[in-house]
């Protein structure tokens, strides 16, 4: 059943949560005060700071609504307007007075960061510390069985023309049929080389996975992808002098090669790129952190990857919000903590399409009163990183953010875009130390100190 948001009168300094199924107002002992300030304090990230000693256990639910690259840029032509600003958001609009505004700065000021590091951080992981390859994002989020030695890389469909330059890096965005047919193929036609097995899994349109299973090899190595078009692939390289990264750069070089042979003729996919090559490493997962029985609802193979290793648990789900949202409230009752991945707006600002992102965040709003009619303790909504429209790719500005919950504390703003974010009592937060953020709104941090 829908759940309306109605917009509160006015903005109070102690918002009321949304009402429990049987109707009853829901009243929780406030967190300590002293340990929710605490968080805010310093640049550490969660795992440098005490956090870790101030973790209380509890029955309050967060959930982390991430947007992927939501943040944009203003748009002169339609009146200094961002799609999150243009949006008709009244749901989301109803929360703003209410909650807390801000921005999160994804690494560091002027650091464009990857999705891997901008989740990484939003999840409470240092992004520059905790440097994950996304081949072994994107092979966890498939469902390989990562061995040890394995070096896994994202791999994609690419157009080439005749001189070898790249001229589409997503091969017109295939369908994800047309990809498994050819994913098909390159397995039956590449299954080894050397003495390395050469594992496929085909992805979303024009994406898939490759796992490199054979002795010798190591990570990282460097991408054998330009990131551009109007280049030719570059060859793969290892880092320093190490054998073992050496072959793998070699079985890469080779993989890429064999590949164009065999798309030969394929139009418009006729060659491949290969990045973020690396093994999987071993990080302290949610419950060992936080004591938080975490789930993950992402449609996309990558993000279930980042949480894999972040030790959620990964819920099935399609790619329609709503179908996110009802995942959510299927599983409400086994976790306290929802990691919720919307796809399209990342891919609406790479496309440069300003109404497709639009749309997306419209198609957010329209579906969260299911979510809030669930009654979450702490709402966060924000993005990894932001996509601009007119960038066409990630960028380095800061991402808004809102925080809704009883000590949140009232902004009073009327909306919720970049510019009330920018005015916003969080002011610029390290999005590493949202989780802090978190769990003391949620009453799950004791005070530090005497």
């Amino acid at each position: 059943m829908r759940v309306s948001l109605p917009p509160p009168a006015r903005p109070s300094l102690r918002p009321t949560f949304p009402l429990e199924s049987d109707g009853a107002s829901v009243d929780r002992a406030a967190p300590h005060v002293a340990g929710a300030a605490s968080a805010l304090v310093g640049g550490s990230s969660v795992s440098e700071s005490p956090l870790s000693s101030l973790i209380l256990k509890g029955t309050s639910k967060i959930v982390l609504l991430v947007l992927d690259g939501v943040g944009d840029l203003p748009d002169l032509g339609r009146g200094g307007l961002t799609p999150l600003a243009a949006a008709r958001t009244p749901h989301l609009d109803a929360l703003a007075p209410a909650a807390a505004l801000g921005r999160l700065l994804p690494v560091a000021i002027g650091i464009t960061p990857g999705s891997g590091p901008g989740h990484l951080a939003l999840f409470g992981y240092d992004p520059i510390a905790t440097q994950v390859g996304r081949g072994v994002l994107e092979a966890l989020g498939a469902g390989f069985e990562l061995e040890s030695g394995d070096v896994a890389a994202r791999a994609n469909f690419c157009t080439l023309g005749g001189d070898g330059v790249v001229s589409d890096r997503r091969a017109g965005r295939i369908a994800s049929e047309v990809c498994a047919r050819l994913v098909a193929t390159l397995a039956r036609e590449v299954p080894r080389i050397e003495d390395v097995g050469v594992l496929l899994e085909p992805g979303k349109g024009h994406r898939f996975v490759a796992v490199l299973r054979g002795p010798g090899l190591a990570g990282p190595v460097s991408d054998a992808d330009p990131h551009h078009e109007g280049a030719p692939v570059p060859a793969s390289r290892a880092a320093g002098d190490d054998p073992a990264a050496a072959k793998t750069a070699r079985i890469v070089n080779a993989f890429v090669a064999r590949a164009a042979q065999v798309l030969h003729g394929e139009s418009p996919a006729n060659g491949v790129l290969m990045r973020g090559l690396s093994a999987r490493p071993v990080l302290p997962g949610y419950r060992e952190r936080f004591q938080l029985r975490a789930a993950a609802i992402a449609a996309y193979p990558m993000y279930r990857g980042v949480a894999q290793l972040a030790g959620m648990e990964v819920v099935p789900v399609g790619e329609r919000v709503a179908d996110a949202f009802a995942a959510a409230g299927a599983r409400w009752s086994e976790h306290d903590f929802f990691f919720i991945h919307i796809k399209g707006t990342d891919m609406a600002g790479e496309d440069g399409n300003f109404a497709a992102k639009v749309a997306v965040i419209e198609e957010v709003d329209r579906a969260l009163p299911d979510l809030m009619g669930l009654a979450p303790d702490v709402l966060c909504v924000t993005g990894d990183h932001s996509t601009p429209v007119p960038v066409k790719g990630h960028s380095w500005h800061p991402v808004p953010v809102l925080v809704h919950g009883r000590w949140c504390g009232a902004d009073g703003a009327a909306r919720f875009h970049e510019l009330t974010c920018r005015t916003g009592s969080l002011g610029v937060v390290p999005s590493r130390d949202l989780m802090a953020l978190l769990l003391a709104n949620a009453g799950r941090l004791d005070k530090f100190g005497a």
